[in-house]
């Protein structure tokens, strides 16, 4: 049997360290995104919407330390949920859903959240769509709810220290694959699509991604502070940053 369904800790394990080559202070954006949800529901068990939520990163870590949470994850990815099923073992709704279309918000089971949590997935979406999902997300939430949103989101102000950033932050990257210290993104999913359980879900993500994704699209901070200020959010702000990247909040 594929030790995918039989460990799929393996597997979070895997796609952990992957994605911290291209985010070594993932953990830091994390924690931040879990003390902006402490903030707001003093003390009580949060509902939580795990928006692209892939494997269940988020879902885990607010989990952990929320045990009571009720937890929403929502993606299309058929492998990626697949591990986040497996991983989250009941402790969790997982959703698929298009984010791309408007009625991705039909299958949800709730209607009013504590918080909205996601992380470097929503610069797929084109510019208008992520400003009409700012204002569906906004519609989600519960009075005094939050949305947190971190992602690439350089600062305007520092075009070029954002180059230089980028630049080294590749070169490390480079290095480390080279070094087979961690996989790259191809090599990971080249995995996937060599595991006997996984295969067939790589190859139906392949038919909803034919080119991959849509092209990536980083606008800096002061354009989801715009966006998430004409979905109607009462209060907008920068959470957290961490080089060319931040988690910008906005409260309902």
């Amino acid at each position: 049997m594929s030790p995918y369904i039989t460990d799929p800790w393996a597997w979070q394990e895997s796609w952990d360290r992957q994605q911290e080559a291209y985010l070594p202070d993932r953990e830091h954006r994390f924690t931040a995104m879990l003390d902006a949800v402490d903030a707001v529901v003093d003390g009580r068990p949060p509902r939580v919407l795990d928006l692209a939520g892939g494997t269940g990163t988020i879902s885990l870590r607010t989990l952990t330390r929320f045990p009571d949470a009720e937890v929403t994850l929502v993606d299309l990815d058929p492998a990626l949920l697949a591990i986040a099923r497996a991983s989250l073992g009941g402790r969790a709704t997982v959703v698929t859903a298009d984010l791309g279309t408007p009625d991705w918000h039909a299958a949800l089971p709730h209607r009013e959240y504590d918080a909205v949590l996601t992380a470097t997935a929503l610069h797929w979406l084109p510019a208008d769509r992520l400003g009409q999902l700012y204002a569906e997300l906004r519609d989600a939430l519960r009075p005094g709810g939050v949305l947190v949103n971190a992602d690439h989101m350089p600062d305007d102000a520092l075009p070029e220290l954002t180059k230089r950033l980028l630049d080294r932050a590749r070169d490390r990257r480079n290095a480390r694959y080279a070094a087979g210290s961690t996989l790259s993104w191809s090599d990971w999913w080249a995995r996937a699509g060599a595991d006997p359980a996984l295969a067939p879900l790589v190859a139906r993500r392949q038919t909803i991604y034919p080119s991959g994704h849509s092209p990536e699209w980083n606008p800096p901070v002061s354009w989801h502070l715009t966006a998430l200020t004409t979905a109607g959010f009462d209060q907008v702000g920068t959470l957290w940053r961490g080089g060319a990247d931040a988690a910008v909040v906005a409260v309902r």
